[in-house]
């Protein structure tokens, strides 16, 4: 099991300094340089393949695989179109002058989005748990556990992202 965890720790560490090398190489804090389709692909190829690889399934479990993986890349697909999405309206904005863009606001509209946004996010976590049930009701206690350990490390690491993106963000506003 230790093994297991070592190799898809190593591997989320290798998808996440992808994602830092590209965003460390920003040429300005307002414009942040984006993983290309490519790099975005890589990336959740690699995120796949650790899950696959630390749950260490079975011949019997393998055939419930393909559901997983397929809301998995699905949801990182909506996940990618929400973000570009959102950079397009800040893009738009970013034309504007802040009184500009303050006036032409439009708190109903904002709140029309985010419940778009949020419903296809809820739509994409329910897929994701209709896929899972079937393989997660086969899973040893040891595969259950070693899922419970990646998930606790990928949460951490994303607040961490989070964390970093804040930090940036308020290093760029002063």
């Amino acid at each position: 099991m230790l093994k297991t965890v070592v190799i898809g720790t190593a591997f989320f560490l290798t998808a996440s300094s992808i994602a830092n090398a590209q965003s460390s190489q920003t040429p300005s804090p307002a414009t942040p340089e984006r993983l290309n389709a490519a790099d975005r692909n890589t990336l959740t190829d690699m995120r796949v393949d650790l899950v696959k690889a630390a749950l260490q399934l079975t011949p019997e479990q393998e055939k419930f695989w393909p559901a997983v993986e397929s809301a998995i890349r699905s949801g990182a697909e909506d996940r990618r179109a929400r973000i570009a999405k959102i950079q397009e309206t800040v893009g738009v904005r970013n034309d504007e002058s802040r009184m500009e863009a303050m006036r032409k606001r439009d708190p109903i509209a904002f709140l029309q989005r985010r419940s778009q946004a949020l419903a296809q996010r809820s739509a994409d976590l329910d897929k994701l748990a209709e896929a899972w049930q079937p393989l997660y009701n086969t899973l040893s206690q040891e595969q259950r556990q070693r899922m419970a350990a990646l998930s606790i490390f990928v949460l951490r690491e994303m607040s961490d992202a989070v964390d970093r993106r804040r930090a940036l963000s308020e290093d760029s506003d002063d």
